[in-house]
């Protein structure tokens, strides 16, 4: 856990940045956090390398207070979050064509993110963390729980511990650095996906943890919005499947699949009990035509 600040360099006068403080947790061993220590250090050196005029640009870091610090652009703007409180007071939606502007920028941030080597994955997209500057220019702007993605391994290294946000969660990332909690770059799309999803609809989607519970529990977002278009809501739905092979596999294919204008019957995902139904339906149906065709005979017979 840990805070923002927005802070005064006063070696260069006037410029603004903001200072993201990493707190330790409180139960390490002094060998675990030294460790951290030193894992902070080496991929905040990531970090610094990064140029991309959708994140801002990390130029120091530094320790105080056996708290660790990383030095940033301050952004100037709002944040998403707060327009879609803006519009949810006033009782509308944030336009879907505006939306998709936006979502064109995150993907060009996401996939620049994605093809480092190693592939730095975000692991915390919501739009609490995506800010609009005056000039128009979408900025991803918390590398709170940023991850490197080992290219010979099948775990992902953490940055900075978190698990991210309820709402924008893929289910794998609460399963930890194991076989089980495995991230990738699908993990990130899941929580591009929540956060358009919120962006449309005024609100989040329920979370991974209540949908696994309850398979019928996620409302579509066209439910909500119905100004939404179906393509953009089958984009939506794909990128927040619960299992990761469902959905796009990169960012590219998430970007293509939202240009996509033309949606393939059915317009929308079948929920589980419907598709069982319909499973149920092909796997008999040899008997419900004989039992039709039965019915049929009977009908007749009583009226002839």
């Amino acid at each position: 856990m840990g805070a923002v600040y927005r802070a005064e360099d006063l070696r260069l006068e006037g410029r603004i940045c903001a200072v993201k403080e990493i707190c330790p947790d409180p139960n390490a061993t002094p060998e675990l956090l030294t460790q951290a220590r030193e894992q902070f250090y080496r991929e905040a050196s990531t970090l610094a390398r990064l140029d991309h005029p959708n994140l801002p640009k990390v130029s120091d870091t530094f320790t105080e207070n056996k708290r660790e610090y990383l030095v940033m652009d301050f952004v100037e703007g709002q944040d998403l979050h707060q327009m879609i409180d803006e519009r949810r007071r006033q009782g509308q939606f944030l336009d879907e064509d505006t939306v998709l502007e936006w979502a064109e920028q995150l993907c060009d941030a996401l996939a620049y993110l994605h093809s480092q080597d190693p592939p730095v994955l975000h692991r915390d997209i919501k739009p609490a963390n995506i800010k609009l500057t005056p000039g128009g220019l979408i900025k991803l702007v918390d590398f709170g729980l940023v991850k490197l993605l080992a290219t010979t391994e099948s775990h992902t290294i953490t940055v900075l511990q978190g698990r991210g946000t309820l709402a924008y969660t893929p289910l794998e990332q609460y399963g930890g650095d194991t076989d089980t909690g495995h991230t990738d770059v699908r993990s990130d799309i899941y929580s591009l996906g929540a956060t358009l999803y919120h962006l449309l609809t005024n609100q989040p989607p329920v979370s991974a943890k209540q949908r696994f519970l309850n398979p019928n529990a996620l409302v579509f977002p066209r439910a909500i919005n119905a100004r939404i278009s179906p393509a953009t809501e089958r984009a939506i739905l794909t990128a927040i499947a619960m299992h990761p092979d469902p959905r796009p596999p990169s960012t590219g294919a998430f970007r293509e699949l939202l240009r996509t204008t033309s949606v393939p019957s059915p317009l929308i995902p079948l929920l589980p009990a419907q598709r069982e139904w319909l499973e149920a339906i092909k796997a008999n149906r040899g008997l419900l035509v004989l039992a039709a065709t039965l019915l049929l005979l009977a009908v007749l017979v009583t009226f002839l």
